[in-house]
C-alpha cells in the first residue's frame, strides 16, 4: 500500500498560477529579469560579507580563523558593493561563468557518453546542446549578458510553476485524528 499522496491546496494553486504569470513576466522582460536579479545577488553578496565580518568579530575563536573570516567577509563586501555600483558588469561577469559553464558540462558528458556503455546517445545529444549553448553565449558575450540570467530565470519560474500546477507536492498522507471526547 502507497502511502503518499499527491495534494493540493488553494494556496499552492495560487502559488503555481503566480509562478507561471511571474515566469512569463519575466521572459517577456528579460533585460529587466536580469537586472533585477544581479541587483539581488549584489545586495545578498553584500549582506552575507557584512554578516561574515560580524561573526568574526563577535565570535573570536583561534586567530587564523578570526582572519579568514574577516577577510572572506571584506571580500564579499566588496564584490557587493562592486556588483552594485556595476550591474552591467555584474551581469557580464556571471554570463562569461554560465557560458563557461555550458561549455564545461557539454565537453564533459560528450567525454561521459564514450567512456559509459548505457544513454550513450542521450548523454552525446545533452553534451552537443550545452556545448553549444555554452558556445552561443561566449561568441555572442554583449547581446547575452543583458538578457540570459533573465531568460534562464524566467524558465526556472515557469518551469517551477508548471510542475507545482500539474504535480502537486507529495508526501506521507496525514494521520487520521481521533473524534475528539465528548463530540
Amino acid at each position: 500500500m502507497d502511502d503518499t499522496t499527491t495534494r493540493r491546496s488553494a494556496w499552492e494553486i495560487g502559488l503555481a498560477v503566480l509562478l507561471i504569470l511571474g515566469g512569463a513576466f519575466l521572459l517577456s522582460n528579460a533585460v529587466l529579469a536580469t537586472l533585477i536579479s544581479i541587483i539581488l545577488i549584489g545586495w545578498t553578496i553584500l549582506v552575507g560579507g557584512v554578516l561574515l565580518i560580524v561573526r568574526a568579530v563577535m565570535r573570536r575563536q583561534s586567530t587564523a580563523v578570526f582572519w579568514s573570516a574577516l577577510l572572506g567577509g571584506a571580500i564579499l563586501a566588496v564584490l557587493g558593493i562592486f556588483v552594485l555600483r556595476n550591474p552591467v558588469v555584474g551581469a557580464a561577469t556571471l554570463t562569461l561563468l554560465a557560458g563557461a559553464m555550458f561549455l564545461v558540462v557539454g565537453g564533459v558528458r560528450i567525454v561521459l557518453a564514450v567512456q559509459v556503455p548505457g544513454n550513450r546517445v542521450l548523454l552525446a545529444v545533452a553534451g552537443v546542446i550545452s556545448l553549444v549553448m555554452g558556445l552561443f553565449v561566449l561568441f555572442n558575450l554583449t547581446a547575452a549578458t543583458l538578457t540570459l540570467l533573465g531568460v534562464l530565470l524566467g524558465i526556472q519560474m515557469l518551469s517551477e510553476g508548471i510542475v507545482l500546477l500539474v504535480a502537486g507536492r507529495t508526501g506521507p498522507r496525514p494521520a487520521r485524528r481521533a473524534p475528539a471526547a465528548g463530540s
